[in-house]
């Protein structure tokens, strides 16, 4: 298969998943059960499992392994941007029945945009190879931040597009079914459109850490792509799984800050002592592992407590 085939029917199988998400499993406007959701992030992992074993078998184990990396690395940063999510929802009082459509639609958006920057990305580093290591000292950066920030606060008010969109569309009181839009005398935006923009806005603050982060794994730019994309397939159903399960990952915070200083400082030793993929795997998915047992234990003491 040519890599343009593979990249037609990579992006033909995206666009049929979200077509069959929204026009057919999810046709009606409503929030996802913990248990399907459960059921459907598993879904979603699978299929990324199955990609990945695709890969190896047409590929190569290492177009497998970096896959794989890149794809758990997204998939962890998404968790804790999910809390951020719920923040937002809440400030905005939207009704569960309307988080997936939001979701949906800031995902259509959040593939673009990342597609965009995945490109942007890794011309940049084979034009002018010194980036890597802005990118390293960026997700450092970021590591050490997220390490030492606790809770986290959204305050959509401050958000540009939000003034402007303000200044020149008057926004209804109220949401309106599931509308962006509503005409009466003149045409008005209604707060679920407010919601989806701050949603894009903050997930293109979340790509400047976790586009450098899988590129520090490989520049090869479908994989980068398709780990990205399967990540955010995946984000609707993993945060209503999560959502209400939030309280028990009270240590993934710590982890994803350590993941975050981690790559960044394979990307900056990346020409002294480069890191094997698999290597960068097991370590990623240590740090997680061990965040995960110690929130449970931890929890558990609290219970018995």
């Amino acid at each position: 298969m040519t890599d343009t085939l593979w990249w037609v029917v990579f992006n033909v199988f995206v666009v049929a998943m979200l077509a069959l998400d929204l026009g057919v499993i999810h046709r009606s406007a409503k929030a996802l059960g913990v248990r399907q959701a459960l059921v459907w992030s598993a879904i979603w992992i699978g299929l990324a499992a199955s990609f990945a074993g695709l890969l190896y078998g047409t590929q190569g184990r290492t177009a497998a392994l970096e896959f794989s990396t890149g794809y758990v690395i997204e998939l962890s940063l998404s968790v804790d941007n999910l809390f951020i999510f719920l923040l937002i929802f809440r400030y905005f009082r939207l009704p569960e029945e309307q988080q997936y459509r939001v979701l949906f639609w800031g995902i259509i958006g959040a593939i673009v945009m990342r597609a965009a920057f995945i490109f942007a990305g890794v011309g940049l580093i084979r034009r002018f190879h010194w980036i890597i290591y802005g990118f390293g000292l960026l997700l450092l950066y970021s590591g050490v931040r997220l390490l030492f920030q606790h809770g986290g606060e959204v305050n959509p008010e401050k958000n540009p597009l939000l003034r402007v969109l303000r200044k020149f569309m008057p926004v209804t009181p109220d949401y309106v079914d599931s509308k962006f839009f509503v005409r009466a005398e003149r045409l008005y935006a209604t707060p679920l459109l407010l919601v989806l923009i701050v949603v894009e806005t903050t997930d293109v603050i979340f790509a400047v850490d976790s586009i450098p982060a899988v590129l520090s794994i490989t520049l090869n730019t479908f994989i980068v792509y398709t780990s990205n994309i399967f990540a955010i397939l995946g984000l609707r159903s993993l945060f209503f799984a999560l959502s209400a399960l939030m309280d028990i990952f009270e240590y993934l915070h710590y982890g994803i800050a350590c993941v975050l200083a981690f790559v960044g400082a394979k990307m900056m030793l990346s020409h002294i002592y480069p890191i094997r993929t698999e290597i960068s795997l097991a370590v990623i998915a240590g740090i997680l592992l061990v965040t995960i047992v110690a929130s449970a234990l931890h929890r558990n003491q609290q219970s018995a407590g």
